[in-house]
Formats: C-alpha cells, structure tokens, sequence
C-alpha cells in the first residue's frame, strides 16, 4: 500500500500546478469583470489595475443603448434551448440502439462520430449555405436550430453511449421478463438511470450552441434576428477599433448564463450519479 501512497511534496506541487491552471482559466474572466466596470479614464490608462478605482455601471447602460442585447439574448436563448432539448431527444435512443446492438452499423456510426468533429467550420459552410437556402431556411432561426443540432448530435451520440454502457443489461433483462418493451424499457428503466449524462449532454449542447457565432453570422442577416455573440461584434468600429468599456460589460452578460446553468446543474449530475448508484 505505501508504494502507492503519493509523497507530501508530490503531493503538494500536484496543488500548486491546479491553483496554477485554475488562476490561468480565471485571469481573462476577471479581467473582463474588471473592465467592465471600469470608467473611460482607467481603461486608457497606461498603469491598468485590477480592480477599479472608480467603478462605475456606465459601461453596462451604454451597452444597452447602443446595441439590442435583451432581443439578441432572448435569439440565442431559444436557439441554445431548442438545439438541446431535440439533441437529446434525437442521440438518446440513438445512443441506445447503438450500446445495446453492436454490429456494422454501430460500428459506422461510431466512425462518423469520430470523423465529424475533424471537421472544420469553413470547409461545410458553403454545401450548408446552399441547403438550407433550398429549404427556406436562411436568415430563419429553425435553420440555425437545425444546424446546431447537426453540429451537437455527434458528440452527444458518444457521451450517451458510454452512459448507457454503464447501466446494468440485467435491468433491462428483468423489465423484459416482466412483459416490457424495448420503449418501455428505455422510458422507465433505461433513461432515469441516464438522467446525470443527459443533463450533461443537454449542458453541453446549450453551452455550444449559446456561445456559436460563426454559423450565425453567416446565416442570419436581419439585425433583429442575430443572437448575442454576433451582436457583441457591432461594439467594434469601421477600423476595428473596440468600444472596450460596452463590449466588455456586454461580453460579461453573455457569459454569465452558462456559468450560472453550469454551476446549478452540476449539483444535479453529482447527486444524479450517486442516485443511479444506489439504485443499481
């Protein structure tokens, strides 16, 4: 047992290299939170501080003045919702087709899968463009939901399968004795067990779909129809000159839904998990 037991000093630099990548995720948010409620004068000041002399809400009624950031937020708040509720409807008894019959088409989707996320934004734009365009679907929120639910299926389709692959078969072999289907089975059995890896791959869907910008810009045109990250753009001016104090007070609005989401649901997942194991 000792040789595994890990030293005090071993011990002690594993802690100081997390404080280390926690301070490196946490610097450009606090930054951000900063800027945002510093005054004109501090932000161009040639000896920044962290926290603001004179802090100041300015930054956040002009973001709100010049830019439509509660109908944008409300766009990318529907778009982000809609992606993960039919992402999970979709990839959940797709996951379970695929972890309960392994063969060539399990096999296929799984390479897909795989092969899927190489893909870059750039090199799908134009096919895209020209579907959805034959579909009526440009300048429309349901396409961008559409494509957002393209994009998140794949990855969703393989967190599921690893959550559906920990459930117990013997379960479902006793809900069949006792005269149930293959649905039923899912819908009573099967899908309470995976309710922490759906929350986490309906977490997962919103997140991406709410901080998506490229296929927004690109799809939609009508200024009262672009979500908040292509808003967020018009704090720039004609030379690329940024309105730092709006932008950073609007960037840190559009970043606090998916930390407070994050933060509510994770509790959930945990004591999801732990109910899962005890039931099982």
């Amino acid at each position: 047992m000792s040789a595994f037991r890990t030293s005090r000093p071993a011990r002690l630099g594993q802690y100081l290299a997390l404080l280390a990548y926690l301070v490196f995720l946490a610097f450009p948010f606090l930054w951000l939170v900063s800027t945002a409620f510093k005054p004109a004068r501090e932000l161009g000041s040639l000896h920044p501080t962290w926290i603001p002399e004179d802090p100041t809400l300015g930054n956040f009624r002009q973001a709100f003045d010049e830019q439509p950031l509660l109908s944008a937020a409300g766009n990318s708040l529907l778009a982000a919702l809609a992606a993960a509720l039919i992402a999970v409807l979709v990839a959940t008894p797709m996951a379970y087709a695929m972890a309960r019959r392994r063969g060539r088409l399990a096999a296929a989707t799984t390479g897909w899968v795989v092969v899927s996320q190489a893909f870059p934004f750039v090199l799908v734009i134009i096919p895209l463009f020209l579907v959805l365009k034959n579909l009526h679907l440009i300048n429309s929120l349901a396409g961008l939901i559409l494509v957002y639910v393209v994009w998140a299926l794949p990855f969703a389709l393989w967190m599921l399968v690893g959550y559906v692959r920990a459930v117990p078969a013997e379960l479902e072999e006793a809900a069949a004795v006792d005269g149930a289907g293959r649905l039923r089975t899912l819908v009573s059995v099967t899908a309470p067990l995976l309710a922490p890896g759906i929350v986490a791959t309906a977490l997962f869907a919103f997140i991406t779909a709410w901080n998506e910008f490229f296929f927004a810009l690109v799809l939609l045109k009508t200024p009262e129809k672009q979500t908040l990250p292509v808003v967020l753009t018009h704090f720039l001016g004609a030379e690329g000159v940024a309105d730092l104090g709006p932008l950073a007070a609007a960037a840190f609005l559009a970043t606090l839904p998916s930390l407070v989401i994050f933060a509510l649901i994770q509790r959930r997942i945990t004591g999801g998990m732990l109910a899962g194991a005890v039931k099982s």
